[in-house]
């Protein structure tokens, strides 16, 4: 009948050498725990009196601790080797890789030649078919910016014209109001100068008529004597 440690071994798939090989370096201490594991069943102490169980029940336990040791002592020590095994087997296996991925990628080129060239065919299509798009993204790119640029320009002119023609309708009008305000300046100093011209000769006409006046009121004060021929003033009588 197998024990506990045949059935561990067998179901964990290894092979029968280092089933062996392990079962040999455990099996030892599994028949010394099953032996004591019906002893300790016998071992019951209930008073002071049972020295013989006690040291009885001591003797197994340092037993049981030596060998529980020795087993976790075993068990580093298949586990270490397991592991140099393990990177030794590593590292066999990357060093055949290295040498047979190379060769193996070189034959699967040989053997799919004619794929491998559609596809390089199919994936030169898809580059130029890119690059044509690109090419044609930045030519429309550099026409709409040129296109931009010349319409900013044109805006720019077009502003600058309305700018100038605001400027000269500006000075047009403020030629025009000087203009019209010099009109109006020389026609008031002209009407100015008529009616001053006009007051000046009515009161030098009103004048003349004054002296005029005058002197013929002179004349009619004056009596010119027809027999002495001498001429008298005509005082009025008061």
């Amino acid at each position: 009948m197998e024990n506990q440690l045949q059935i561990i071994v067998n179901e964990s798939g290894i092979d029968s050498t280092k089933a062996k090989y392990i079962l040999d370096n455990f099996q030892n201490y599994f028949e010394v725990a099953s032996e004591w594991e019906i002893k300790a069943k016998t071992i019951k102490v209930i008073n002071e009196n049972q020295i013989d169980d006690m040291k009885m029940a001591r003797t197994g336990r340092l037993i049981l601790r030596e060998k529980r040791i020795a087993i976790e002592k075993a068990r580093k020590s298949l586990k270490e080797q397991a592991l140099r095994e393990g990177k030794a087997i590593d590292g066999i296996a990357n060093v055949l890789k290295a040498l047979i991925v190379p060769i193996e990628e070189y034959l699967d080129k040989q053997e799919r030649f004619v794929e491998i060239r559609e596809e390089q065919k199919q994936e030169q299509l898809r580059l130029d078919v890119e690059k044509r798009i690109e090419e044609e993204r930045i030519t429309k790119e550099k026409a709409d910016a040129e296109e931009k640029e010349k319409l900013r320009i044109e805006n720019k002119k077009l502003q600058n014209k309305a700018i100038e023609h605001e400027k000269k309708m500006r000075e047009i009008k403020e030629k025009t109001e000087k203009e019209l305000q010099k009109q109006k300046n020389d026609a008031k100093k002209k009407q100015e100068e008529i009616e001053t011209k006009a007051k000046t000769e009515q009161k030098k006409i009103k004048m003349e008529a004054n002296a005029k006046l005058k002197e013929a009121e002179d004349k009619l004060k004056k009596v010119k004597c027809p027999f002495c021929l001498k001429t008298f003033s005509l005082k009025e009588e008061v």
